[in-house]
Parts: C-alpha cells; structure tokens; sequence
C-alpha cells in the first residue's frame, strides 16, 4: 500500500529547555520496532510482520513472507533490522523474527529480499534462539568489520546467560551468511559476549569500540563496553556490582528505569533511545548521561542522518494489548 506524505515540516512541537523541536515525520504506525536509512530512504520494521520504506515522500508498508509464521504476540513479533553492507547492489536485509506459539517460542535470524510488493525470506542465519513473551533482545547490526551482531535476551531463565552451550542472554556474532567466524572468542561458536538480561542497543564509536544497552531488572539498565569473550554479569551480578572475570557496566540507571532500546553513535556520544525515559539519552564514552531530548513518548530506535536525529516511538507496552499509536519524528538542534 502506498502513501503520499506531506509531514515534513508539519507538526512542530518546541522544546525550549534543550533549544530542539520535534517534527513529526511519519504518523499512524503501530509498533514500529527498529528504523535504518540509506542513500536517503528509510526501512522501517512493525512488530506485525511489515517492513516498509519510506522514499521520496512515498510510503510503502510492504508485508514480510517467511517459511514459518511470524508470532506477533506480546513483545515478539518483526523485530530488529539490519541492510547488509551491500545492500545497495544486493538488495538483502536481515531480520530479526520471533515465532512458534505463546507456549513455545523462538527466534531466528533471517534474510529478505524486495519481490514485487512482499519481502521474502531468502535463507536462515541463525536458528533456535530460545523465545520469551517480553525479553528476545531482538536488534542485528553490521559492525565496522563487517560482521553481523545479534541480541538475545534472557528467556527468565538464570541458567541461560552463563551457559555457552546457549544462545540466550547473548551477543552473537556470525558472518553476513550465518557462518561462525574464525576469529570469534569462543571457538565453533557464534557466542561473542555473555551475561546479558535484555540487550537492545548496538553502536560502535569511530575506533570500532562495541556499546551494547540492555534492560535491567526494576531499574539497573546498563550500557556495556563490550569486549570479545566478555561476561557482562547476568544474572550474577548487577548495577555497579564486581566479580571476578565480569565486568561491571559503563553507565547504568541506578534505582531508575531507562528501559533502553536503540543506541546510536553521533560521532561524539552514544544517544540511547529510552522507553520508560521517554526520550533520548546521551552516554559519554567517560559514562557520564545526560538527557539528550524529552519527547514525551516510548522512543523504540533511532537513527542519526544528515538532516537530523530520527527516531520511532512505541507508545504500547509490550504487556498491553491492542494497536500502539506511534510515528516517526525528526529532532533538530
């Protein structure tokens, strides 16, 4: 279904405590969950099964068609989005898919490409990563090597994020086709840190420094430096808390809920767009955080372009039910 837009400069809200407006971009989605842009086009996933592009002004909200149905349940759903670094010759996305039935979920890592007016899977990268009604992780990326990084999260069981011989409670790292790198932490293993509760954040500075920002539990969100082989803690230790061979987090929320989802690098600081903070927060590479921006909405994921930050809300709880009224919005400074 296409849609001419005429929001670019509509819908202005000021926000004089940090000199920005907001603008909104895009309205009527409902539960967008991860947004990336190239050569001046936007790819936005919804939880429901869509993977829509925005070009020109034009919307195309376009269904995804894979070999085992979507679960869109709870937080589940069409998750995370990554264009592989080809993309532009290519045309080949990675998703980031929960599925099976609300007693027995999963989740796996897909690729797609553009057939007419659908998305199609195209092959499977990684499978039978343990699901959960509300922590799956759920966000892919490219990083500076090339490689694909993934999130999982830690399915409520304490074992999970520990065991290497699981995919839950993760960052996982594989080749573009799903392979095992050589030169991965763990051998034969796509497992590239541990000790993770809710990972949904990836960015890398300009020297290629991983961050990873993760829920916590009853506040404690994290943002991790992380490190090839590195344990992060969960379930063992939490917030500012130290044991031996676990690091302890870069910044973390304190009695607090950020609840953290996307992170992005705007080549000066790590901006981490929070749900339950209802706005953008900026992380220095010291720690230090600061609110970058107050939207008043769940900010789900965000982006930093040319013309601007932007960034997709998600307005319902994944504990609610029903349709979530959401956008995507521009900040400007």
């Amino acid at each position: 279904m296409k849609r001419v837009l005429h929001f670019l400069t509509a819908a202005m809200l000021a926000l004089p405590a940090h000199g920005q407006t907001i603008e909104t971009v895009l309205p009527d989605l409902n539960y967008p969950w991860d947004i990336e842009a190239s050569k001046g086009s936007l790819y936005i996933t919804e939880k429901a099964g869509t993977l829509s592009v925005l070009e020109n002004g034009e919307l195309l909200r376009l269904p995804v068609v894979t070999s085992v149905p979507i679960l869109d349940d709870r937080g589940g759903g069409l998750l995370g989005l990554a264009l592989r670094p080809d993309f532009t010759e290519s045309g080949r996305v990675i998703l980031y898919q929960h599925h099976g039935t609300p007693e027995n979920r999963r989740n796996r890592v897909i690729e797609v490409v553009r057939d007419g007016n659908a998305w199609r899977e195209t092959r499977v990268l990684v499978e039978d990563i343990p699901g959960h009604p509300l922590y799956n992780g759920g966000r892919v990326a490219f990083g500076p090597d090339g490689m694909l990084y993934v999130t999982t999260g830690w399915t409520e069981n304490r074992e999970r994020p520990q065991d290497l011989q699981s995919l839950a409670g993760k960052v996982l790292r594989v080749t573009p086709e799903g392979d095992v790198p050589g030169d991965n932490p763990f051998p034969g293993s796509p497992v590239y840190s541990l000790g993770h509760r809710n990972p949904q954040g990836l960015a890398w500075n300009d020297d290629g420094v991983l961050f990873v920002a993760e829920h916590g539990q009853s506040g404690q969100d994290e943002v991790n430096r992380v490190e090839a082989g590195g344990n992060y803690g969960w379930p063992l230790i939490k917030g500012d808390e130290t044991r031996d061979g676990m690091h302890a987090p870069l910044a973390q929320s304190g009695g607090t809920t950020w609840a953290p989802s996307g992170l992005a690098w705007d080549g000066e600081t790590l901006l981490l767009a929070g749900l339950r903070a209802q706005g953008v927060l900026a992380v220095t590479e010291d720690g230090e955080v600061r609110e970058a921006f107050h939207a008043g909405e769940r900010i789900r994921d965000i982006v930093v372009t040319q013309e601007g930050i932007l960034a997709i809300t998600t307005n319902r709880s994944p504990r609610g039910e029903g349709a979530s009224r959401d956008r995507l919005i521009r900040i400007l400074p």
